[in-house]
């Protein structure tokens, strides 16, 4: 463990990485749950999730393309949500946008979640995420996140959130849009696609809110802020020790 403890980064805005995993191990070719599985854990250093870093990010919400349904795979990271979202991603790609914002696989009119992360937006005094039906993952940075904006008095509403609106309030300049996930932290968004249009957010630039709650949470991290909720622990200086 000593030896490994190097492979732990200290530089900030990098992180030890860790993705359990189970797969089907049954030696049999067809169609039916499998018998027999193995866990293992994967454990790897990492750096800033984007290329952008903290800087805001452009996506593309899609409404040609479709990742999850109620009733499906959504609300778990499996294999399948991360195939059905590939082609989409690199169209997404291709056009200079990051990732790709789904939006509801029946009316394709209601946002879902970020292809990496959960999305969250504010308008006006109130801020708005998805509601956890089913086809998008209960993501435990956004759990955090929803605790920390309670805690600070916000008004926090998780309902259906309609692409129109996030149009309405971005035309408006009344929009702040940032996503949330494990690796990404806290990534803002300053730039969103939709039919062919684009429209900057909040001026292109991260949001004050935005700001904040990335530094709360890293500071949690890192153990530089106050942690009222006890969600880190201390490992102490070395590993095994």
């Amino acid at each position: 463990m000593e030896i490994d403890q190097r492979w732990v980064p200290s530089k900030p805005g990098t992180s030890l990485y860790i993705r359990p995993t189970v797969i089907a191990t049954e030696t049999f070719l067809g169609v039916h749950p499998s018998h027999s599985y193995l866990f293992y854990v994967i454990v790897g250093p990492v750096g800033a999730y984007y290329k952008e870093g903290m800087n805001p990010v452009r996506i593309l919400a899609s409404d040609k393309y479709v990742r999850a349904v109620k009733g499906g795979l959504g609300a778990a990271k499996t294999a399948g949500n991360y195939a059905a979202s590939l082609y989409g991603a690199e169209e997404a790609q291709k056009a200079g946008y990051t990732q790709v914002l789904w939006l509801d696989g029946v009316e394709h009119k209601y946002l879902d979640e970020v292809g990496t992360m959960n999305i969250m937006l504010k308008i006006g005094d109130e801020v708005l995420t998805p509601p956890l039906n089913g086809a998008i993952l209960a993501g435990i940075t956004r759990d955090s996140v929803l605790t920390l904006l309670r805690d600070w008095g916000l008004k926090v509403s998780e309902r259906p959130i309609s692409i129109d609106e996030v149009i309405a309030a971005a035309q408006a300049g009344t929009l702040e849009m940032w996503g949330t996930g494990t690796a990404a932290v806290i990534s803002p968004v300053g730039e969103l696609g939709y039919k062919g249009e684009r429209y900057v957010i909040n001026g292109g630039q991260t949001g004050a809110l935005t700001q904040k709650l990335y530094d709360t949470i890293v500071g949690i991290q890192y153990g530089t802020a106050p942690d009222p909720h006890g969600w880190a622990s201390a490992l102490g200086n070395r590993l095994g020790g």
